[in-house]
């Protein structure tokens, strides 16, 4: 009787988890349909070879690559009814300035942050907690409030328009150190003794760095890497600024909103099924780098943020 009435609990229990699990299933469903939806859209939107922004259908009646294909050929219609010249419309440079500008600063914020972590957690000296908490708060104000300075601050010293990638880069990794919190985090767990054991056998802080912390340290080093071109790629408010209004100067970000602000493209032709493929063609490398690196990015976040 006694295990009658245990085998109906537990069944009971299990039917009750298969419930909760099902309705949870279901959520998650539905988040990742909701969540999905503007993406496919935009992939079908780049696929179709209908004219105009709104139909009342949802595939594309007509399939074709060739929005991909004008993309790169600059062809279009401007204000003035007449074809888009090179000066005016250039995705291809757009994308190559902006793709060098972010691997520039990737390279430089890495090493940045990865050498201001490890001072950090290493290292004690006079003023380290002030200098580090100083640090946190400063990086919690948006950047766009110095930005009117930093630019008359660049324009001064000519490193807009022409020389813009320059200043690009200068902004971006000025305030790499203040990145340091999780970095910093991940590196607190690695045991300490490994440090020690290397300088009894008579290792630098340079050799401990680069021979011992390094190598145990891939998943961070792949998130910082991550985060650091992520910034650069899909930033608008400077980049449109230090372009000062010259097309050819552009990054991605302000050359898409130029495409999809101009009413000819709207009316002629086929240039908002355009903008949606270039949409595609910049979301790529962050697509590919995060699906490639996805194991690392988390083993990141985690590890960084065990200690403080």
């Amino acid at each position: 009787m006694a295990n009658s009435v245990k085998q109906k609990k537990m069944r009971s229990k299990k039917a009750v988890e298969r419930s909760t699990n099902a309705v949870i299933y279901v959520i998650l469903v539905a988040i990742s349909v909701i969540w999905l939806f503007p993406y496919v859209y935009l992939l079908l939107q780049s696929l179709r070879g209908e004219p105009g922004i709104m139909t009342r259908y949802f595939f594309p009646k007509k399939w074709t690559f060739g929005n991909y294909i004008r993309l790169f050929k600059n062809q279009g219609l401007s204000k003035a009814n007449k074809p888009i010249s090179t000066g005016d419309y250039n995705f291809l440079n757009w994308y190559g300035r902006t793709f060098l500008i972010a691997v520039v600063v990737t390279v430089i914020q890495t090493v940045i942050v990865l050498v201001t972590s490890y001072a950090l957690s290493r290292m004690r000296f006079k003023m380290r907690k002030p200098l580090m908490n100083a640090m946190l708060i400063l990086g919690m104000f948006p950047g766009f409030m110095s930005m009117t300075a930093m630019y008359f601050l660049l324009q001064l010293i000519g490193l807009t328009q022409d020389m813009s990638i320059v200043g690009l880069i200068l902004v971006y990794v000025g305030s790499s150190c203040m990145g340091y919190y999780i970095c910093k985090g991940f590196f607190d767990t690695i045991p300490k003794s490994l440090d020690e054991a290397a300088r009894i056998d008579g290792a630098n802080r340079q050799t401990i760095f680069f021979k011992i912390i390094l190598p145990l340290s891939k998943p961070i080093i792949i998130y910082t890497i991550l985060t650091s071109f992520m910034g650069p790629w899909g930033e608008y408010m400077f980049a449109s600024l230090i372009a000062n209004g010259s097309p050819k100067y552009w990054n991605v970000a302000v050359g898409l909103r130029d495409m999809i602000q101009r009413e000819s493209l709207a009316k002629y032709n086929d240039g908002f099924q355009r903008f949606c493929a270039a949409a595609v063609v910049v979301s790529l490398p962050i697509t590919i780098l995060f699906f490639i690196l996805q194991r690392y990015y988390v083993e990141g976040v985690t590890g960084g943020s065990v200690k403080g």
